[in-house]
């Protein structure tokens, strides 16, 4: 799968997707990712991507026109408008993302348009022409739609089979606790000590899977 994002401030995705799992990820080429800056199809020297709001109002929105032409120049890269490429906006009002959205987005999409906006919003007509779907990914508001980007692309990501490795590794095909432990089984720490429930030590597998499933919240 092909995430493509698109931002104003391209160099906050280098950190994190060239780490850990995605980097992995992207050298076992289960995975790509194509930053798109923005300013990169605006047409005035100045590669000015924001205008005052009609009707007045405080900030400035985000210009339809440089986000559509980079649009395009993704969709004439896939020679296509593929039914199996999607676009998404990141916004505070959207609809929200959940565990059940990414398993959807894995076996669906090859390519995946991430919009991030910043300001005031983006101007409605890019909604309206590429049908994109708005998504949030929290009742929050952020400065911008790179952070909300990382959340779906690492949500996304792990679905896709060979990308954790391991096809029992994400949580949700489990039982998974939010109580879990390692060694030493005894944690001395100022003066106190504190065990690993017993449980946990019992190797009776049916009682394990109880006190797990007791210890996982949403349960």
């Amino acid at each position: 799968m092909t995430f493509h994002l698109l931002t104003i401030f391209p160099e906050i995705f280098s950190s994190y997707l060239n780490e850990s799992i995605l980097k992995r990820a992207q050298a076992a080429k289960k995975v790509k990712f194509n930053i798109v800056n923005i300013r990169d199809f605006t047409l005035d020297k100045h590669r000015r991507t924001d205008l005052r709001p009609y009707a007045g109002g405080p900030g400035l929105v985000m210009m339809a026109e440089p986000i559509l032409r980079a649009v395009d120049a993704i969709q004439k890269k896939l020679k296509a408008k593929s039914k199996k490429l999607k676009a998404v906006i990141l916004s505070p009002g959207g609809k929200q993302f959940t565990n059940e959205t990414a398993i959807k987005w894995s076996k669906q999409y090859t390519d995946i348009i991430l919009i991030s906006g910043r300001y005031e919003g983006i101007d409605a007509r890019v909604k309206k022409i590429l049908k994109a779907e708005e998504i949030s990914v929290g009742p929050f508001v952020l400065t911008g739609g790179e952070l909300p980007a990382m959340i779906v692309v690492d949500a996304v990501a792990r679905q896709i089979p060979g990308v954790l490795g391991n096809a029992d590794s994400p949580e949700e095909k489990r039982v998974s606790s939010h109580e879990v432990y390692t060694r030493p089984e005894v944690l001395a720490w100022k003066g106190k000590k504190y065990k690993v429930p017993k449980v946990l030590l019992s190797g009776h597998a049916a009682k394990i899977k109880e006190w797990k499933m007791a210890k996982t919240p949403h349960k």
